[in-house]
């Protein structure tokens, strides 16, 4: 839902939250929804940044497996 934060933002951080706590079916639903809002590549390796720096490296595996959704989603 639109607020003071555009429903994109939203899936952006909820993104990044799901890839801290390395929930993987989390982070697909948040991929799919971030894929539907718009979210470009370069957003995308952003966020993946992000989560990184705030996860540590426990989380390189999840974002190693979201890189692959992602890609997928391209793809069509």
């Amino acid at each position: 839902m639109e607020g003071a934060l555009s429903s994109k933002v939203k899936e952006m951080l909820g993104l990044v939250s799901s890839m801290v706590l390395r929930c993987d079916d989390c982070i697909k639903y948040h991929l799919e929804q971030c894929y539907k809002l718009g979210v470009n590549n370069e957003e995308m390796y952003e966020i993946f940044a992000v989560a990184n720096l705030v996860g540590g490296t426990i989380v390189i595996p999840h974002t190693r497996r979201a890189l692959e959704f992602w890609e997928e989603l391209n793809k069509g």
